[in-house]
């Protein structure tokens, strides 16, 4: 593969012909100065704007592969995704992604991130992801159009892939029906209260933000909603911090070309090496009248806090003062509790095997 200038975007097919699904790609880029924060670790939302990218490619090729009415893959959701491991700069990011299950009006794309040395030639495993897409036609981006069907291994690939498309349909819902909630500007000057840390950024979505429908690229979100979890994380810690999951993201509503984004985030859980931020995105559509504010995604992030040498420091406990506070604490905290109890389940799976 060629280089040209820093990065190199490289698209790889398992099939040349045309009309034919395309069921696995992989996308290089270097990782440059402007990508990482400033201790050299490259931004959680640089990642993840670089997995939704391949996933969208993906997608929205198998979604045309059969030629029946143009459309364009839309984000609808991103399961929970590890970062395994910080990249730096100067490293190369290797996303691959492939579609692992279709349903009649969406698409699981399954992918990789490997960061590769390019000094040593070492690689290692940094995230792994599951998106879920939907198609829209590019003459109505209201209506939804079919998914080509994917052929599978065996039945048990099939099976399992229902179970997944099952229990995220039902974990969307769920989502929706908190919705109502609010992160309201509050200023407090006590260190390690949910107002000293929460915080927001506005952004103006512009023309290089949006697909050719003129919607927001879910890369482009999520990149923002990182951003606002890492100034909370930081703002609490006041420490080096680092993506080190991030939970379920649902995309309820499509953000247009024009509209004004609000990126709201406040730390809900602490435990003593990690901590749960919630960020939430509502739409302003500021130029009609006739249309309010709504959400449009909602997530879950969780960082971590490192020394000097990358090692993880113990977290400041989150100090709760209202009742709604000590509840969402509650609530992270169940979370963390589950994951916990997830890892150790399939680390004891692995030793079985």
């Amino acid at each position: 593969d060629a280089v040209q200038g820093s990065a190199v975007a490289v698209v790889m097919d398992q099939h040349s012909a045309p009309f034919c699904p395309l069921r696995a790609i992989q996308i290089s880029r270097i990782m440059r100065p402007d990508d990482a924060n400033i201790a050299g670790s490259v931004h959680g939302g640089t990642i993840l704007k670089m997995i939704e990218e391949a996933g969208f490619i993906i997608s929205t090729r198998h979604c045309n592969s059969q030629g029946e009415g143009h459309s364009m893959a839309a984000l609808a959701r991103v399961e929970r995704t590890d970062f395994l491991s910080p990249m730096c700069i100067g490293e190369v990011a290797h996303v691959s992604a492939e579609i692992t299950y279709t349903a009649k009006h969406s698409v699981e794309v399954q992918v990789q991130v490997i960061a590769e040395n390019i000094l040593t030639g070492d690689k290692r495993i940094t995230n792994r992801a599951s998106l879920w897409y939907v198609p829209l036609s590019i003459r109505n981006v209201d209506k939804v159009l079919e998914v080509p069907p994917i052929e599978y291994t065996d039945t048990e690939q099939e099976v399992n892939g229902r179970k997944r498309y099952e229990a995220q349909k039902l974990e969307r819902l769920a989502t929706k029906q908190k919705n109502g909630d609010v992160i309201l500007p509050m200023i407090s000057l006590e260190p390690h209260t949910v107002n000293f840390s929460q915080s927001s950024l506005i952004h103006l979505v512009g023309p290089s933000d949006c697909t050719l429908h003129g919607f927001v690229h879910g890369g482009v979100t999520m990149k923002l909603m990182d951003e606002v979890a890492g100034i909370v994380a930081a703002r609490h810690c006041k420490t080096n911090v680092v993506t080190a999951s991030v939970d379920a993201i649902n995309f309820h509503r499509k953000i247009q070309k024009g509209f004004v984004i609000t990126v709201s985030g406040r730390m809900t859980f602490t435990s003593n090496k990690s901590m749960e931020i919630e960020v939430f995105v509502d739409a302003d559509p500021i130029v009609e009248d006739t249309r309010e504010r709504f959400r449009a995604v909602s997530a879950y992030f969780t960082y971590v806090s490192l020394d000097e040498k990358g090692k993880p420091l113990s977290i400041p406990e989150l100090k709760t003062e209202t009742e709604d506070e000590k509840k969402r604490f509650e609530e992270g905290k169940m979370r963390y509790l589950q994951t916990k109890a997830k890892r150790q389940s399939e680390k004891l799976a692995l030793t079985q095997q």
